[in-house]
């Protein structure tokens, strides 16, 4: 079993073909609880339903994206080692919030997404802004594991079609997304449970499902930017392995 802080090479070539990896448990105990606890409370007390779309578009309990207990999911679980040993010898940069994305049961009309790319071409930013990042990673902190209760859908490889589409057929401000082909597609439901993390590249195209359990889905999400992001953030949109200096080699050949 891999050291809770390095990823395995089986995990390194996942991470290469599918943009996609989950390290199972690594999130548990008082720094798990805590964080559960925390958003559970603000979702019991301090949710505006009339909020309901701006949450979703951005962040649920954004009064809590700094909040030591949701930081510590972060930095004191080994997840910040296993974001440095992604970029190595690269660094990535301070991570300092958090993203709250909570799926609601089925009936609470919550706006649902297409297939997208994070802080490209965002319906609630200016046309020419762009807020990308090098790799998100996602905490459960609670919700059914199952494929329908509001699950991460995304497209595996997707990230070397979304690479080749920015080079090719994409101008900064355009309304469109993801082309034609990515945003058809219903996606591969990421089946997750308390505790289990997910990482993926910031150019796999992906959407959430709706929630046909009886429980929120909720998840804590912490952007990772390589440490010269602002600089390589255009050139990143083409080039997928650019800001991954150990995993260059392992990729396809023709994509770097």
């Amino acid at each position: 079993m891999p050291s809770p802080v390095t990823w395995s090479d089986d995990e390194r070539r996942r991470f290469v073909d599918d943009g996609v990896v989950i390290r199972r448990g690594l999130v548990h105990g008082a720094v798990l609880s805590k964080a559960r606890a925390l958003v559970g409370g603000w979702l019991a007390e301090a949710y505006d339903p009339a909020r309901l779309t701006a949450y979703t578009e951005r962040s649920f309990a954004p009064e809590l994206e700094e909040h030591p207990d949701i930081l510590t999911l972060y930095r004191r679980s080994g997840l910040a080692e296993l974001a440095g040993d992604l970029l190595r010898p690269a660094r990535p940069a301070p991570v300092t919030r958090a993203q709250i994305q909570i799926r609601l049961p089925h009936g609470a009309q919550q706006p649902v997404k297409r297939m997208h790319v994070d802080g490209v071409s965002c319906p609630h930013l200016e046309p020419r802004d762009l807020r990308t990042f090098t790799f998100i990673a996602g905490v459960v902190l609670d919700g059914s594991s199952t494929a329908d209760a509001g699950a991460m859908h995304y497209v595996p490889g997707g990230h070397y079609r979304m690479a080749d589409y920015f080079a090719t057929d994409w101008v900064l401000g355009q309304p469109a997304q993801t082309p034609d082909d990515i945003d058809a597609q219903d996606g591969t439901a990421l089946t997750a449970e308390p505790g289990d993390v997910v990482v993926m590249h910031h150019l796999v195209p992906h959407r959430v499902g709706i929630n046909a359990s009886s429980t929120p889905r909720v998840m804590a999400y912490f952007r990772v930017s390589h440490a010269q992001h602002p600089d390589l953030a255009r050139r990143a949109l083409s080039d997928p392995w650019l800001e991954y200096p150990a995993l260059a080699a392992l990729a396809r050949p023709g994509t770097v």
